[in-house]
């Protein structure tokens, strides 16, 4: 599981103002480490197939959210997406 102390340096790094927690680049960053840590725990546990199920939902959640970043401005989804490593 991702400690809140991740979560919270995160969030520092992609938020747009001092309380900004929420935003979809925020949860988009959340969940790519949570993706990260998904993906090394199937790489020793190669039959756990409820934590593939649920990676496969997260991946499926960022890319909606993701979509909706660029359509919102192609520009910040460039960023974010060179920021967090993601492939386009």
């Amino acid at each position: 599981m991702i400690t809140s102390e991740k979560k919270a340096e995160i969030a520092k790094d992609l938020r747009k103002g001092k309380t900004d927690t929420g935003s979809p680049a925020v949860q988009v960053g959340i969940m790519t480490e949570r993706i990260h840590e998904l993906t090394q725990h199937l790489k020793t546990h190669k039959h756990d197939f409820a934590s593939r199920r649920a990676l496969l939902q997260l991946v499926g959640k960022r890319k909606k959210l993701l979509k909706y970043i660029s359509n919102q401005s192609e520009e910040a989804y460039l960023e974010l997406i060179k920021k967090l490593g993601i492939r386009r």
